[in-house]
């Protein structure tokens, strides 16, 4: 036990980098009555995705698309109010409190919220963590990196956005991590077009990646997204992936690649069955969009405005 009370609930468990837990975790937050809610928001199964299972991706018509469109924007502004309240000394289940008091404002629902049992508001993934991070009490430090992953369930749809931030200062390979990741992202969302192979996404991206000296997760995917939370079809971001299927008007989905310095794409799971880390304890950083297939293109539902890196 820490002398403020917390603690490491693995104290046995072998961590890969210098990042440990800090509980305990808050009591789950709670949502009031008069918000709509996912199918498994009380029992924490989605019975609904699980029903279309291997189903064809869904092509939605223009209310639906409406839907998504503000569902998106509303994500995107949570983000950006959670990432203003970055700096030393905060916790990640401020951080959460944050997103779950500005989601709630909105008359929505945090996706991840008792999603497959999920017991937080958000994902924050620090440093060596790649994705899924639990809110706890560490205090954020100089020269961390912090990837929040903000998903929104409104009017029936979801959103599903993410970026990785600079807690303070932070050194140049983490700045280079950080880009390098951005522009895969970009140069991936500028080749989705009607008729585009889904595979060809993962094409794009680890060149980029390996040219940087760094490589790409392969153990998780980008999705689809719509009024499922992680419906088809899934996005590899990896080259020579065997995805089906080609991006048709009206489809969305989410690009979003776990970039690792470094040469080893594995990752490690803590014992909480939710974070997963580098093998080797170095820096994973990740962004995300949802995009919808237009008739003639591409549009990224959740932009922002670009990240000063």
């Amino acid at each position: 036990m820490y002398i403020d009370g917390t603690f490491n609930p693995f104290p046995d468990f072998k961590f890969s980098g210098n990042l440990r837990p800090r509980y305990p975790l808050r009591a789950r937050r709670e949502v009031p009555a008069h918000i709509k809610r996912p199918d498994y928001a009380e029992d924490g199964m989605p019975v609904s995705e699980r029903r279309l299972m291997g189903q064809p991706p869904k092509i939605l018509n223009a209310e639906e698309i409406e839907k998504m469109r503000t569902v998106c924007r509303l994500s995107r502004e949570i983000l950006d109010i959670a990432a203003s309240h970055i700096k030393p000394g905060i916790t990640t289940d401020f951080l959460d409190e944050i997103v779950h008091d500005a989601t709630i404002e909105r008359n929505a629902y945090p996706s991840p919220l008792n999603y497959r049992n999920f017991p937080k508001s958000v994902c924050t993934s620090v440093n060596e963590v790649v994705c899924h991070g639990i809110p706890d009490q560490r205090k954020l430090q100089e020269g961390d990196i912090i990837n929040i992953d903000v998903s929104v369930y409104y009017d029936g749809f979801h959103g599903d956005v993410k970026a990785t931030y600079p807690v303070g200062r932070i050194d140049e390979e983490a700045k280079k991590l950080l880009r390098t990741t951005r522009k895969c992202v970009d140069e991936a969302i500028a080749t989705c077009k009607p008729g585009a192979l889904i595979r060809d996404i993962g094409k794009v991206i680890e060149p980029i990646a390996r040219a940087n000296g760094c490589s790409v997760v392969r153990a998780y995917c980008g999705h689809g997204i719509n009024d499922l939370f992680h419906p088809a079809p899934d996005i590899p971001h990896y080259a020579k992936n065997r995805a089906i299927g080609t991006m048709k008007p009206g489809m969305t989905f989410t690009i979003e690649p776990m970039i690792n310095q470094g040469h080893l794409c594995d990752v490690d799971h803590w014992p909480d069955n939710w974070t997963a880390t580098t093998v080797d304890g170095k820096l994973s950083a990740q962004y995300e969009e949802t995009l919808l297939i237009t008739e003639t293109g591409v549009e990224v539902l959740t932009a922002g405005k670009p990240q000063d890196l």
